[in-house]
């Protein structure tokens, strides 16, 4: 996998190696998130903060396809929402205003993911949330927040509000709107929205046969779970960072599946 520059034209526009690195990252993100169906058209956005102190933010052109991103095309802005450097596209506004929000709020916002899939859609606007239907559900509800439809996210102040309600959380739903998740590495980010778009899917699936005929698992169950997401790390698991493992494998589905995403 390369996460160097490739010629000289990057070094001459001011991309570091280690900005480079967090492109490529970036970039599979966006082809990974096409491939498992999260994406919007040209709509939805994933961004990365670019190494160094400005607090500069990577993310998608606006009319760009999310199989489309390469680490090149990534645009750069500062958190006042003005383009560094030159790029063909601007950005989606919207999306500015969410990920500016919570870039400036979170040192530990590296990555933040935001969809709009139908489950995660269908989710965000059910009464109760995301409901302790699954294993999966139930180990995100302890950390998972809520925040209230204002509106398309157009309005500035709405990002003290986002803030507020994310809290010091990692994954949330955004009520009649989507899932979100950020993390301080790739791997947290991926992880974390892998695992809330697929409880979503699963509540949807369970809920088609009515909410009166689904299993509701059990309080001391639920209790066990939350007790067991802090548990230490057997030995026999392994040394290695859950998250770096998860990356990694899937960088290699994204260069199997969808390749030239580090150009």
């Amino acid at each position: 996998m390369a996460t160097v520059l490739k010629d000289d034209r990057f070094r001459q526009s001011g991309i570091s190696e280690a900005e480079w690195k967090v492109r490529v990252d970036l970039a599979a993100f966006y082809r990974l998130s096409a491939l498992y169906g999260w994406d919007d058209f040209i709509y939805t956005h994933i961004s990365a903060r670019a190494p160094g102190p400005e607090h500069h933010f990577l993310i998608n052109p606006f009319g760009l396809m999310f199989d489309e991103i390469t680490a090149s095309s990534l645009v750069k802005v500062d958190l006042d929402g003005n383009v560094i450097g030159e790029n063909d596209y601007g950005i989606n506004y919207a999306g500015y205003v969410i990920h500016s929000a919570i870039h400036g709020a979170r040192e530990d916002a590296h990555y933040i993911a935001h969809f709009h899939s139908a489950d995660g859609v269908a989710v965000s606007a059910h009464a109760e949330g995301l409901l302790p239907l699954n294993q999966r559900a139930l180990a995100l509800i302890p950390g998972l927040s809520y925040h209230d439809y204002e509106g398309v996210a157009l309005n500035l102040d709405e990002r003290e509000r986002l803030v507020a309600d994310l809290g010091n959380t990692k994954v949330m739903l955004l009520r009649n709107h989507g899932t979100l998740a950020l993390g301080s590495t790739p791997g947290e980010a991926f992880s974390g929205i892998y695992h809330l778009e697929e409880a979503c899917k699963a509540q949807v699936r369970s809920l088609a046969v009515g909410r009166d005929n689904v299993l509701i698992a059990p309080e001391a169950a639920q209790e066990e779970v939350r007790r067991q997401m802090n548990r230490d790390r057997k030995p026999v698991e392994g040394a290695r960072s859950h998250y770096d493992l998860v990356w990694e494998a899937a960088l290699r589905k994204a260069q199997r599946q969808s390749p030239g995403f580090d150009a």
